[in-house]
């Protein structure tokens, strides 16, 4: 899948990846985001990010941020991992001084963005991974409230192991011809 995802990544087109778990989806659209942050060094503001990627679980979200600091290691990137189930309080300082990319759980993101600690009008690039758990977990009410706090210029993948009718939806609603790529 990386092959086919990085080169539309790279050209800010709307993707769906759709691709069974363990094919490299992380990276098809890590390593797009890593070059655009190397290439334009712009640095985020206060309570900004420059990409979100949303995930289901704390787990997938540790991972992915862990797969971003390997692919990073010899760059300057913030990361800032968002998540529920621990104190607030060292996301909230984290996130104040603004970060290149946001891994995220739905709701805590929807917790920081109602109380001001994060703002996505600086948004680029956002990531929606395991969308089609995401749907099954219920988490379609905060994505669509998150969705609607980011710039409407901006380039959106959808990145899912299958392609239910929810998924197409959601794809419709968000995404703007997106290139669709399955493995």
């Amino acid at each position: 899948i990386q092959a086919a995802v990085i080169p539309v990544m790279m050209g800010g087109q709307d993707v769906v990846g759709i691709a069974q778990t363990g094919t490299g989806k992380t990276a098809s659209f890590v390593l797009p985001l890593l070059n655009q942050i190397a290439e334009t060094g712009r640095r985020p503001g206060p309570k900004t990010c420059g990409a979100l990627i949303l995930a289901p679980t704390r787990e997938l979200v540790s991972q992915i941020a862990e797969n971003i600091r390997n692919y990073s290691r010899f760059m300057r990137v913030s990361v800032v991992v968002v998540v529920g189930g621990v104190k607030p309080g060292a996301q909230i300082r984290a996130l104040s001084a603004g970060a290149d990319i946001v891994v995220a759980t739905p709701g805590r993101l929807l917790d920081h963005l109602t109380t001001g600690a994060l703002r996505l009008e600086q948004t680029k690039t956002v990531v929606l991974d395991e969308a089609d758990q995401m749907l099954d977990l219920g988490f379609m009410p905060a994505i669509r409230k998150i969705m609607s706090k980011l710039p409407k210029k901006r380039q959106t993948a959808l990145m899912s192991a299958t392609m239910p009718t929810q998924i197409r939806s959601l794809a419709n609603d968000f995404l703007s011809d997106p290139k669709q790529i399955s493995v």
